[in-house]
């Protein structure tokens, strides 16, 4: 079965095969399960530089996203996210929000907005929202805390409507502990329904 759904997860942590990784891997399992094309991209293993904010990707108008001027793997991983129908973007809470690694790539996705010098505020280049999103979070407090005490949820649906995406589901694995990576059962049922919701949604 191929239902012609092309679903690329996102893995914003610094640990591959960390909870993250193993619960993205989970979600992308059971959509391909469901007959989707998946693919995984580690924003550890892409050149991505800092956004320097000058603003030059935000000045022409249009649909299309404007051209960055730094030179690194930013431009391909966007072309990757472009053409799937679906998204899994995982990241763990640092500090009270989403790691640095996971934030340079949400700044750096300005250049889907348009604010050009003469302008007082910026707009989002396209507002439709064509694909869908599963967001996945980890913190070492329990999920309920983080949840509604910091700022992390809210960062990742910036960066699904940046990339025009809408959340239809939300992992979120609280208590975590990086030397005993291992997903609980019912995390692993939730991971495998949320799977399978972006392989037919």
């Amino acid at each position: 079965m191929d239902t012609g759904k092309k679903v690329v997860g996102i893995v914003g942590s610094y640990r591959k095969n960390g909870f993250i990784d193993s619960a993205i891997a989970q979600i992308l399992a059971s959509a391909e399960s469901q007959g989707a094309e998946t693919k995984k991209i580690y924003l550890q293993d892409q050149h991505i530089e800092f956004c320097t904010n000058c603003r030059t990707c935000l000045q022409e108008p249009g649909t299309e996203r404007g051209k960055c001027v730094l030179e690194d793997d930013m431009d391909q991983v966007l072309q990757d996210i472009e053409i799937a129908d679906s998204l899994v973007i995982g990241a763990p809470v640092n500090f009270g929000n989403v790691n640095a690694l996971t934030r340079k790539l949400l700044e750096r996705c300005v250049c889907y907005g348009y604010w050009s010098w003469d302008t007082p505020q910026p707009i989002m280049r396209n507002t439709t929202m064509r694909k869908k999103a599963v967001l996945v979070l980890s913190s070492a407090a329990p999920a309920w805390m983080t949840r509604w005490l910091t700022g992390a949820l809210g960062a990742l649906k910036d960066l699904a409507k940046m990339l025009g995406a809408k959340p239809i589901g939300v992992l979120w694995i609280g208590l975590v502990n990086p030397k005993e990576v291992e997903l609980s059962e019912k995390v692993k049922m939730q991971a495998k329904r949320l799977g399978q919701k972006l392989a037919t949604a």
